[in-house]
């Protein structure tokens, strides 16, 4: 089954207005330890084990919030969600419509109510806090959201760094918070809080990575669960009532950028399984941007010499690669990195291999100004596209104004880059009950998307941590493992913190898309699988989710890396095949 979005106009809404008898509660969490603002990627925080650990990764959701009145009654905001993330210093939550009253006491859960834990996040809108294109906290075809995800690394006295994962989920887990703190809200008021790490790793239940083990997926019985919902309501702390920031007026709604008067809306269609993506408000899909975008794709106008097009480098027939290890560009010349696939770029939020573009318009410019790719300046393109016979007329169709601009090139390659979707491969089928997988895809699958914990007896491959969901990525920044060169991430923040990592890339129509890894060192599936079974290199920037496991690698057996890659396989859509 499929579902479709449609967009072409964006509805200008008249806010709402508040009512005179109610206000607003401005929420903000901090998170510290004890009283010092949590530094991410410092290996510099101490258990009352003794252990050094960082914390790299703190997203959790709240849900359930209430104020508690002087008569004990409680004044609760049904629906509220929120999504936190140290990562990017989302802290903030703003409860409107308070009615103006005194209160005693706040109340939220860690975690989503159960009716909203079993849906599976496709439905909530792009920008909700449960959707999981959103928080990368829906554990997808295992069901349920991750309440709280706490990953770093920790150290051992005399021995190297390693990684845990501590991942606090299911029903029973969820926990209530409620803290005592007398609120004005006749006027608008914030509330600061703490969300204290160290009370989380040591009060009332002590925390020991050596003890109690590096993972947890909060499986019926596992201890560290356990101990983490006792020690929760405790780490969340009142640190201040202060007076609320004023509201910043929202100012003018987005409005699609030069939209001509005659339009044909384009049908954006994929998996209901699918979260919904943010798609761009200022450029909603019309079929007269998307086929400008497709014949701009494969011009090679837009290079210097009229040698090269984008399709130069991102072929149909290598499901948007080219087949090499890394691209060239005019007469020759080679670039150091591996053409990424393009399939679904909707639901992506940072571009190239070291996310160094935000969006999609900014993205598809770089190439053509890049000395090793395409060589020319937009202006000089824009000469060239004005001066031929075919595209003033294009431009006109599907522009308000005549005139050939960057900002225009870029509108029309985003909306034909993002009409490339990939969801129909032979797992979605099966999913949907129109094909059955083969026993070793099915085993496959059951190892990808298994947690590998010897303390808990699990024996898996753990792939779906940075592969989980029906888009087989995250679409985050992780260093797996590789010894490069090529230092990722960090040549463009120059941090430390992020040497070595790399997007991670999505995994549809795999066998299609050799060579593998950012350099595109490995030519077949069998080196990746030999690559996490036995050639991770130990790091400090290592993704804690790989750090965790016995160096150098899962050990993953040739029969079951063979399952393995027939699951991967089985992520193929046979409309790309040759």
């Amino acid at each position: 089954m499929r579902w479709i979005l449609q967009v072409f106009l964006l509805l200008a809404v008249s806010p709402g207005t508040t009512p005179a008898a109610s206000t607003r509660l401005d929420l903000t969490i901090d998170p510290v330890f004890p009283e010092a603002p949590l530094r991410l990627d410092s290996l510099a925080w101490e258990n009352s084990a003794g252990e050094t650990f960082s914390v790299t990764r703190l997203s959790y959701l709240l849900s359930g919030f209430a104020l508690e009145r002087a008569d004990g009654t409680w004044q609760e905001f049904p629906g509220t969600h929120a999504w936190l993330n140290a990562g990017s210093r989302r802290n903030a939550v703003q409860l409107p419509h308070v009615p103006a009253d005194t209160y005693r006491a706040i109340r939220f859960h860690v975690g989503p109510p159960p009716e909203d834990n079993a849906k599976n996040g496709a439905g909530f809108p792009a920008l909700h806090p449960l959707n999981p294109n959103l928080n990368g906290l829906r554990w997808s075809w295992q069901g349920g959201y991750i309440f709280l995800a706490l990953e770093g690394h920790f150290r051992r006295v005399g021995a190297e760094p390693q990684g845990y994962a501590w991942h606090l989920a299911r029903d029973p887990n969820r926990t209530r918070i409620t803290l005592a703190v007398p609120l004005d809200l006749r006027d608008p008021a914030g509330l600061q809080l703490q969300f204290d790490l160290a009370s989380l790793l040591n009060a009332p239940r002590p925390f020991s990575f050596n003890r109690d083990g590096s993972a947890t997926h909060s499986r019926e019985g596992d201890p560290i669960a356990s101990a983490l919902t006792a020690n929760l309501p405790g780490a969340f702390r009142v640190h201040r009532v202060v007076s609320a920031n004023p509201v910043v007026p929202s100012g003018t709604p987005v409005r699609p950028l030069d939209l001509p008067d005659k339009i044909t809306p384009w049908r954006f269609t994929v998996s209901r399984t699918f979260p919904v993506p943010d798609l761009p408000r200022d450029n909603p899909l019309i079929a007269e941007r998307v086929t400008l975008g497709e014949i701009l794709f494969h011009d090679s106008i837009l290079s210097r010499d009229n040698t090269i097009s984008c399709s130069s480098c991102h072929q149909s027939r290598a499901a948007f690669t080219d087949a090499r290890p890394v691209s060239s560009g005019i007469e020759g010349r080679s670039g150091d990195r591996n053409a990424m696939t393009l399939f679904n770029l909707a639901w992506k939020k940072q571009f190239f291999w070291d996310g160094r573009v935000d969006s999609l318009r900014a993205q598809v410019l770089q190439p053509i100004a890049d000395h090793r790719e395409m060589d020319d300046s937009i202006d000089h393109v824009c000469q060239k596209l004005t001066a031929s016979g075919e595209y003033p007329a294009a431009f006109q169709a599907a522009f308000r104004s005549p005139g050939i601009t960057g900002e225009k090139i870029a509108l029309a390659l985003e909306q034909y880059l993002l009409s490339l979707t990939s969801h129909d491969s032979k797992l979605d089928r099966a999913l949907a009950g129109s094909a059955i997988l083969t026993e070793d895809e099915q085993r496959g699958f059951e190892l990808f998307m298994t947690e590998s914990d010897p303390r808990t007896g699990q024996r898996g491959a753990d792939c779906f941590h940075c592969h989980g969901g029906p888009l087989f990525t995250d679409h985050q920044l992780h260093n797996n493992g590789l010894i490069s060169e090529d230092t990722g991430r960090a040549r463009v923040t120059g941090l430390a913190a992020d040497q070595g990592k790399f997007v991670t890339p999505g995994l549809r129509n795999i066998a299609l898309t050799v060579p593998y890894m950012h350099d595109g060192r490995f030519g077949t599936l069998e080196e990746v699988m030999d690559h996490y079974s036995t050639g991770i290199h130990r790091s400090p920037t290592l993704d804690p989710n790989l750090a965790k496991h016995p160096a150098p690698g899962l050990q993953i057996t040739a029969k079951d890396q063979a399952a393995l890659i027939a699951f991967l396989k089985s992520l193929t859509e046979e409309k790309n095949l040759p």
